[in-house]
């Protein structure tokens, strides 16, 4: 069954861009294209996408304010952020606000649909540029401490800059099952139930 996959962006040519892109590729579908989020959500009560493509600089409702209204009742959804925005406030924003990865619109071209897999696979995509300032931002404070193992605060760290769990196992050179039990434990400890959750806890809480 094919991925449905929402867009909700202003900018007319890029929106129609992003759908032709998706339509392109087997295993997605678009569900919906709209220059504004204002209905977002009932769009996905309705329809149920799997994944949003969601401008953070939105007419009307903003991007970051319709991640907070969709994780207030749907916490499984895939958002990802696509937007001109770099800087550090925009980017901690969304993702506290509960985006699963955040992408620049220069990127899209080339990085969207691996993006989207790496989210599917449940990592948390981020542009390099993101990444590195996250995990920097991170590392400024660290306020609260669950017990974490070294091995596992690698893995959380891994999982913050955007890693999926494939991706994760080849960098620390541990099977696949292996990285799956670790997040597990992560997950247990910081009493989440997602990548997406996980990934903003750390952020809020400044974990890492």
């Amino acid at each position: 069954m094919n991925k449905k996959i929402s867009i909700f962006e202003d900018n007319d040519a890029l929106r129609k861009s992003l759908a032709d892109l998706i339509l392109m590729n087997n295993g997605f579908e678009v569900s919906g294209v709209f220059s504004h989020c204002n209905e977002v959500g009932n769009h996905v009560k309705e329809i149920n996408p799997d994944i949003l493509l969601m401008d953070i600089d939105m007419p009307g409702m903003t991007g970051i304010e319709a991640v907070k209204k969709i994780r207030s009742f749907n916490k499984s959804i895939i958002i990802i952020m696509l937007t001109v925005f770099d800087d550090n406030k925009n980017v901690l924003d969304a993702i506290c606000a509960g985006a699963s990865g955040y992408l620049l619109k220069k990127h899209a071209s080339e990085k969207l649909l691996p993006a989207i897999q790496d989210a599917l696979e449940g990592g948390a995509p981020m542009s390099p540029s993101i990444a590195k300032m996250v995990v920097m931002s991170m590392q400024q404070y660290k306020t609260n401490d669950y017990g974490f193992t070294k091995r596992e605060q690698e893995i959380l760290e891994y999982l913050c800059k955007g890693n999926s769990y494939k991706m994760i196992a080849g960098e620390t050179h541990l099977s696949f099952e292996t990285i799956r039990t670790y997040i597990k434990r992560i997950y247990e400890k910081l009493q989440v139930h997602s990548a997406t959750e996980a990934v903003s806890k750390a952020l809020n809480e400044k974990l890492i």
